[in-house]
């Protein structure tokens, strides 16, 4: 019987665990992989302490202050359902049960699909969701990002010092995201924004070797070598099917990070808080910690 189980080890389950530990919890730490959507994150110049960063240094400094606690941790292990009884919780994952008095849950979350013809059939073939693993697999190519918000800059971003070409393929009248991002991409001479653009197909024979898309009521084909699609993300809580969530799947929490449901926390993107930041996460998971050990000295359950 576990303090606290956390589930997740991005920004917010990680600073949670080094939280909970520091207070003398007995946790247990469940994640499919460690870092979240930091990893994913090209240059991170907006963390406070750090000047300049990329995604992946960050997620590793995250995963170094974790580690030097010694925190119970199972990797590559899913969550598959949570339940309470009394004052036991249980976590029931794709490799077994585990108990514990409390619960966090910081499990983030997870890329959109688009839901075209080819797009199962090119997953990894010249199709991929991640900018910042896959770029330097399309070194001098045409390649083209699907979204119009920060994640697809972002991944524009990374891209203009890499790839030969670049279509940006938006779906809405003009691009979103952070203005400064924005303005970078649009003055770079290799991109070219597709503004009421909608995919329809990704095209390939062994690899991608196009896209289909329509503007003003007319179908064209681009001819691209690789795509990223970065249309948004959806939170990994279908697993929880008791707390209460807003129309999008996001877990509601108060400012304790307290759900519906007692001794079941939430923190992070996962959750209904507002703005999705790194630091944001981090803060959030940090809170849920402190109100569950408050919860357990309370009731010295």
């Amino acid at each position: 019987m576990h303090d606290l189980i956390i589930i997740g080890a991005g920004p917010a389950g990680i600073t949670a665990s080094v939280y909970a530990v520091r207070k003398g919890m007995n946790i247990l730490v469940i994640t499919k992989d460690i870092g979240g959507q930091a990893a994913w994150s090209g240059d991170i110049e907006n963390y406070t302490g750090y000047q300049f960063i990329t995604g992946p240094e960050l997620a590793g400094k995250f995963e170094e202050h974790m580690r030097k606690y010694n925190i119970a941790l199972n990797e590559n292990e899913a969550v598959k359902e949570i339940k309470k009884s009394d004052n036991t919780i249980s976590v029931t994952t794709d490799k077994g049960t585990y108990t514990a008095k409390t619960v966090i849950i910081a499990s983030g979350k997870r890329t959109k699909e688009l839901n075209v013809p080819g797009e199962k059939e090119f997953k990894n073939k010249g199709l991929t969701f991640c900018a910042t693993c896959d770029a330097p697999l399309f070194a001098g190519k045409t390649v083209a990002v699907i979204g119009g918000g920060n994640s697809a800059l972002d991944a524009a971003l990374q891209l203009i010092n890499i790839a030969k070409k670049v279509f940006v393929i938006n779906i809405t009248a003009g691009l979103g995201g952070d203005a400064v991002m924005r303005q970078k991409v649009e003055e770079s001479k290799i991109v070219t924004v597709l503004n009421n653009a909608q995919v329809t197909a990704i095209l390939g024979d062994k690899f991608v070797n196009g896209i289909k898309i329509k503007r003003e009521n007319k179908e064209e084909v681009l001819s691209v070598q690789g795509i990223f699609v970065e249309i948004g993300l959806m939170p990994n809580s279908e697993f929880v099917k008791e707390v209460e969530k807003n129309q999008y799947g996001e877990i509601k929490v108060n400012f304790r990070n307290e759900t519906n449901i007692p001794a079941i926390f939430a923190a992070g993107d996962v959750t209904d808080v507002p703005e999705k930041q790194i630091i944001i996460a981090a803060g959030e998971g940090s809170k849920a910690a402190l109100s569950a050990f408050r919860y357990l000295a309370q009731r010295r359950i």
